[in-house]
C-alpha cells in the first residue's frame, strides 16, 4: 500500500489535544513528536513540519471516535494521506495493562506500517449530513417513546386507564385530551407531559418530512425506489440504510455485509469442537435495528397491496424479481422456524440476516460494471 521510504505517523486524537508519534523508514521504533492542541492552525503547522522532515511519502492515522472526520479532511486538504482506523479491529495484546496517549500513538504508527489496521470508510460531507439527519430522527423516536412511557405511567398511578383498544390511536389521543384531575398540581403535571409528547411528535414528523424530501434528491431517489420494492422497506428505512452504508461497492458479497451489520453468529471452534452463540452485534447498529424491524413484515403471506404496487411502478424488472423472490423465501423461512417453535426474536433476526442478502442483490443493480471502492469496511 505504501512505499518503502514512507514515514508513518500515529495520532492519538482527543477533543483538546493530539499526541503525535513518528515512525521513520529505517527506524526500529517510533519516536515521540509530542502533544499538540487540536486546533486547525496548529494542525496546519504540524502537517507542514511533518512533510518537511519526511524523506518520502507521509502516511498518518488515528482511531475513529467522537472527533469524527474533520481532522482527516483537513489533513487531506493539506496533501497528507490520513487513515481512520476501526478501534474494535485494532490488535490488542492480552497482557497489556497500561494505556496512555503516548503508547496509543506509537502503536498506531507501528500497526500502520505493518498493515494491521482496518480502515473506516469515510463518508463525504454531504453523506455525513444526511446520516446525521437520519440519526436525529432516530433520537427523536427514542424521545417519543420515553415521553409516552412517562405519560402512561403517570396516568396509571392516578387510576386513569384506557380500556377501549390499543394505545396511540386517534381514539386514544382523543381520550387523553379530555382527562381531568381534581388537584391543580396533578393537572399541571399531566399538561406538562402532554405538551412534551406533542412537541416531540411534531419534531419527529418534521424530521421525517425532511428525510423524505432528501430521498427525492438525485443522490438517493433512484436507490430509494429500488429498496422500496422490498416488503417492509419504505422511504425512511431505505434512506437509513443508504446513509449508514452509503457505498455498497465496499462489500464484495452479501456475507461481508451481514458481518458488517453484526447479524452473523458468534463462533468459537477448536480441535473439531465448537460453540455457536448469538449474533455478534458488531458494526452498524442503526441499520441493524431497521432491518430487524423490516423483518417482521415477512410473517405475513406474500402479497402485493395497492400501496406496494404503486411503489413498484417504473422500477427495473431485475429489482422486482429480487423483491418477489425475497417475499417467497423469507416467508417460508419464518413459517419453518415458527413450526420448530423457535422464539420470535430468533426468527426475526434470522429473517433480517437473509433480507440483507436480498438488499445487497438489489444494490448490485447499481454497481454492475463499476469498479469496487478501495476503502475497507468499518
Amino acid at each position: 500500500m505504501y512505499e518503502n521510504n514512507t514515514t508513518y505517523v500515529g495520532l492519538d486524537v482527543h477533543k483538546k489535544s493530539i499526541f503525535c508519534a513518528v515512525l521513520e523508514p529505517d527506524a526500529a521504533g517510533p519516536r515521540d513528536l509530542g502533544k499538540f492542541a487540536n486546533d486547525p492552525v496548529v494542525i496546519k503547522r504540524l502537517a507542514k513540519r511533518l512533510k518537511k522532515q519526511a524523506p518520502g511519502p507521509l502516511a498518518t492515522c488515528y482511531e475513529a471516535g467522537p472527533c469524527g472526520y474533520a481532522l482527516q479532511r483537513q489533513l487531506r486538504s493539506l496533501d497528507v494521506d490520513c487513515m481512520i482506523a476501526a478501534p474494535s479491529l485494532i490488535p490488542r495484546k492480552p497482557g497489556e495493562r497500561v494505556k496512555t496517549d503516548r503508547l496509543d500513538a506509537r502503536k498506531l504508527a507501528e500497526y500502520l506500517r505493518m498493515g494491521l489496521l482496518t480502515e473506516v470508510h469515510p463518508p463525504t460531507p454531504e453523506e455525513e449530513a444526511a446520516r446525521d439527519l437520519s440519526r436525529a430522527r432516530e433520537d427523536a423516536k427514542k424521545d417519543q417513546m420515553s415521553a409516552r412511557h412517562r405519560l402512561l405511567k403517570f396516568l396509571l398511578r392516578h387510576g386513569h386507564i384506557y380500556r377501549k383498544g390499543r394505545h396511540w390511536t386517534l381514539t386514544h389521543y382523543r381520550w387523553l385530551r379530555v382527562q381531568k384531575f381534581d388537584l391543580p398540581l396533578a393537572q399541571a403535571t399531566f399538561d406538562t407531559y402532554m405538551l412534551s409528547l406533542e412537541q416531540i411528535t411534531e419534531r419527529l414528523e418534521q424530521l421525517e418530512r425532511q428525510l423524505c424530501e432528501a430521498a427525492l434528491s438525485p443522490p438517493y431517489a433512484e436507490k430509494v425506489g429500488w429498496l422500496r420494492c422490498l416488503r417492509g422497506v419504505d422511504t425512511v428505512m431505505a434512506m437509513t440504510l443508504l446513509v449508514e452504508l452509503h457505498d455498497f461497492r465496499r462489500f464484495t458479497d452479501p456475507r461481508q455485509l451481514m458481518s458488517y451489520l453484526g447479524l452473523v453468529q458468534c463462533e468459537s471452534t477448536s480441535d473439531g469442537r465448537g460453540h455457536r452463540g448469538g449474533i455478534t452485534k458488531t458494526g452498524n447498529g442503526h441499520a441493524r435495528r431497521m432491518l430487524v424491524q423490516a423483518a417482521w413484515n415477512y410473517r405475513h403471506r406474500p402479497s402485493l397491496s395497492a400501496y406496494m404496487k404503486k411503489r413498484r411502478e417504473g422500477q427495473p424488472a431485475k429489482v422486482l424479481a429480487i423483491a418477489d423472490k425475497a417475499q417467497q423465501r423469507l416467508h417460508r423461512k419464518y413459517r419453518r422456524m415458527k413450526a420448530r417453535l423457535k422464539p420470535h426474536n430468533v426468527i426475526n433476526v434470522a429473517v433480517a440476516r437473509e433480507l440483507v442478502g436480498f438488499i445487497w442483490a438489489v444494490m448490485q443493480h447499481e454497481t454492475a460494471g463499476q469498479e469496487p471502492a478501495t476503502a475497507a469496511n468499518e
